[in-house]
């Protein structure tokens, strides 16, 4: 991820629309803005929200709040929690990330 140059900007979350994505089961409600060809993204997930593909894009995720679990398509399984953040490169594992209990993550990609 190269960040071109780009002026100095405070993102309000307050006044970024919010769009509702269905999963399996739950829904995952987005807040959307670029930076050139970077998203950066608000997300909650619902209680009980299952993904419904295996993702493939590189991330950089930190949970603000509550927990999900995310598996890769090899089976192997992570929890991840409050204060916990991960990173994935494009097209190096695929995952599919779930919600018992509902979070809410912010989102570089």
């Amino acid at each position: 991820m190269k960040l071109e140059h780009h002026p100095f900007e405070i993102i309000d979350w307050s006044s970024i629309p919010k769009e509702e994505h269905s999963g399996i089961s739950g829904i995952a409600i987005w807040q959307t803005i670029m930076m050139g060809e970077i998203r950066i993204r608000m997300i909650e997930y619902s209680v009980g929200y299952v993904a419904d593909h295996w993702c493939s894009k590189g991330h950089i995720i930190f949970c603000i709040d509550g927990e999900m679990e995310t598996e890769l398509k090899d089976g192997r399984k992570f929890i991840f929690q409050k204060g916990m953040t991960y990173q994935v490169g494009d097209n190096s594992d695929a995952h599919c990330s779930s919600s018992a209990k509902g979070c809410k993550l912010f989102i570089v990609d």
